[in-house]
């Protein structure tokens, strides 16, 4: 089995950029800084949603599916600042050169890591193959990398599912669900920035962990509609991951679970 990583960001508006950018006040607080940026924004076209380089990335949240192995964990603040946490993430298809799976990757999670890493200085050239690098595998890159929308080595579950075609595209809580997983608990998007000036990092964290793992078990029922997985092989696998969540023993673990058993 190819290693699978499943991984999903969670952000908030990058004041230190909003300040630089508009020349503003250190004195100002942060909440005033992204509230001028919401207004400026829906001024502009009826949305609080930031353009992707101002949005600042606290938590990547990530699944690694690997061997006899599944790991959940997280790269976030504050332990880890927002280019460590790039950095990090980057490092691990370094090593592993997984098939990476989002839901809606190619649409924010991808072009907010480029932008951010960019700024960031961050170096990436695994990801950034297109086949033409100095890795002895190079050449099957130019056919199946990260970047093009349609190869697999990044599979956008969100994209392919509505055929490219934004207008029929679905809720990941509204999908997970009907199949009769957990869907989001409690938190989503939107709250956020709200959470982080709360000082809920953890939970920020928890939600964004949950969140991977409905994305993990949506793509495991795509790799059994697509044949990949027999029905035997897929029922062997959600036992698989039940298991090793059960074993990981948190509180939002234990929520997620029982909202999967109902």
């Amino acid at each position: 089995m190819k290693p699978v990583l499943v991984f999903d960001i969670e952000t908030i508006p990058d004041v230190p950029g909003l300040r630089r950018l508009h020349s503003l006040d250190p004195a100002l607080p942060d909440a005033e800084v992204a509230e001028m940026a919401f207004q400026q924004r829906r001024a502009q076209n009826g949305t609080d949603f930031l353009p992707l380089h101002l949005q600042r990335i606290v938590v990547i949240s990530c699944a690694l599916r690997v061997g006899k192995d599944l790991r959940v964990w997280s790269l976030a603040e504050p332990v880890q600042n927002e280019a460590e946490i790039i950095q990090r993430f980057f490092d691990g298809i370094e090593k592993f050169t997984p098939q990476i799976v989002s839901w809606n990757g190619g649409g924010f999670d991808l072009p907010v890591l480029h932008y951010r890493g960019l700024i960031h200085g961050v170096v990436a050239p695994r990801y950034w193959d297109l086949g033409d690098g100095d890795y002895g595998d190079s050449r099957d890159f130019k056919w199946n990398n990260y970047i093009s929308r349609y190869h697999t080595r990044h599979l956008d579950l969100m994209d392919l599912l509505a055929m490219y075609q934004p207008r029929a595209s679905v809720p990941l809580d509204a999908l997970a669900k009907l199949i009769g997983f957990p869907g989001k608990l409690g938190m989503d998007g939107s709250k956020v920035w709200e959470a982080w000036q709360a000082g809920e990092m953890a939970g920020i964290r928890d939600y964004c962990e949950t969140d991977v793992m409905n994305t993990y078990l949506v793509s495991l029922r795509f790799r059994l509609m697509r044949g990949e997985l027999s029905r035997s092989e897929y029922d062997g696998e959600t036992d698989f991951v039940r298991g090793a969540l059960e074993k990981l023993d948190k509180p939002h673990w234990h929520e997620f679970l029982a909202a999967w058993s109902k």
